[in-house]
């Protein structure tokens, strides 16, 4: 890394392949100590998970610990995120000597935050509060009867506190999930825990730590924390990178990246300026790189803009495309391997057989024998590897170019 001088600092002047190695080291997906501390490691390094509702080998928060730290059981992920186990619903869970490692709340959008940053997300409810509503108003009375339940009987599901929804869509939902969902926006109850995908509330001063409940930082620390964070997770990133990992505004990144701890660097080929973790900086990246599937919702690639300029790597999700325009399928899951996006596959099961619906290989991984091997490769273990993971013992490629099929199915 070189050093350049600039008017008033001096700035670190990365190469391409420098930021995308800092960037694969910063979300865990380079080198042995990505391993190190588990699941609750992994949501400690990344600082958010993104939630989603879809499940085709596994929902995408069990999908990215995976990605990470190989085939850990599904059960174990589960218990790593909403300690302490519950397996029952009709049990309740008290605050105990034992409490919750992590809780669920807006970050990237709706995810699971290590239950050390209740504090830090107190801006984004103060800004809840400010605005009265999120979407609709809540009905005169529900939010009392919410409470009062909550305190007599909880930790309860929506429908257990009066009934999930009316109809499919947001503005059919019933009057008491429009009242819980605005209470756990503005923090007044949390969800520490799911069951069957089911949210569970309760009282936010009854399940978040003491220390925690009562800290709430003004937002300038709050947005400090979060610019510093992102900026770790990603190792470096431009301002809109810092921006999109929270779902902060530009401005807000503005007031705080002085104060953030983050540094400035230039990175060649990238536009525009970039910040980096100063640990980060401090020592090269190294270390074995991981072939597998990711989650499209995987932090490493949920911003598009990022991965196109760090990976070259167009990333789109397409299961809310009409099937007759999608390229590339339903549930497309990038192939990570050797440190760059090679490939990607639309995975499904049907019975023991883990199927690529499609899978492909990126323009630059075919343009040689020697590399359209290494990219076939790449698929065949990342399938493998996967299919292991969720119970299958064989794997079948429907459609693919039939050189890429071939290579993939060999013995």
């Amino acid at each position: 890394m070189v050093k350049t001088r600039t008017p008033d600092r001096a700035e670190a002047e990365l190469s391409a392949d420098e930021a995308r190695r800092l960037a694969l080291r910063a979300q865990g997906l380079l080198g042995a100590d990505a391993r190190r501390g588990g699941v609750p490691g992994v949501l400690s390094r990344l600082g958010a998970v993104q939630l989603d509702t879809i499940s085709v080998l596994a929902r995408s928060h069990e999908l990215v610990p995976y990605a990470r730290l190989g085939a850990v059981r599904k059960e174990k992920i589960e218990d790593a995120y909403w300690a302490p186990p519950v397996r029952d619903e009709s049990a309740v869970r008290t605050k105990g000597a034992v409490g919750p490692v992590a809780f669920e709340y807006w970050a990237h959008a709706a995810s699971i935050l290590p239950i050390e940053e209740w504090p830090t997300m107190a801006f984004r409810r103060r800004q809840f509060r400010r605005k009265g509503l999120r979407w609709h108003k809540v009905p005169d009375g529900v939010c009392e009867e919410i409470r009062a339940k909550l305190k007599a009987e909880g930790p309860l599901t929506t429908k257990e506190l009066g009934g999930a929804k009316a109809g499919g869509d947001w503005w059919e939902w019933s009057d008491h999930k429009i009242g819980i969902e605005w209470l756990w926006d503005v923090g007044e109850v949390a969800c520490v825990q799911r069951v069957g995908w089911r949210r569970v509330y309760d009282l936010a001063e009854r399940v978040v730590p003491d220390e925690l409940f009562g800290h709430e930082p003004d937002d300038a620390a709050c947005l400090t924390r979060l610019v510093r964070l992102a900026g770790r997770a990603l190792g470096v990133a431009t301002r809109a990178d810092l921006a999109d990992y929270y779902r902060l505004k530009a401005d807000q990144v503005d007031a705080v990246i002085e104060a953030s701890g983050l540094v400035p660097v230039r990175v060649q080929g990238w536009r525009h300026q970039a910040w980096a973790d100063p640990e980060a900086l401090a020592a090269p990246p190294r270390g074995r790189h991981v072939t597998t599937l990711l989650s499209p919702f995987d932090s490493l690639v949920w911003d598009r803009a990022r991965t196109s300029r760090v990976f070259d790597f167009d990333h789109r999700l397409e299961a809310y495309v009409p099937k007759a325009k999608r390229v590339h399928g339903y549930f497309t899951m990038p192939v990570l391997s050797g440190g760059r996006l090679v490939g990607r596959v639309d995975p499904a099961r049907e019975g023991t057989t883990l199927v690529a619906r499609q899978a492909s290989l990126e323009p630059r991984m075919t343009r040689s024998a020697a590399r359209l091997e290494e990219g076939a490769e790449a698929l065949r273990t990342a399938l493998l590897t996967a299919a292991g993971w969720v119970g299958c013992d064989a794997i079948r490629v429907e459609r693919a170019e039939p050189h890429i099929k071939e290579l993939v199915e060999r013995g």
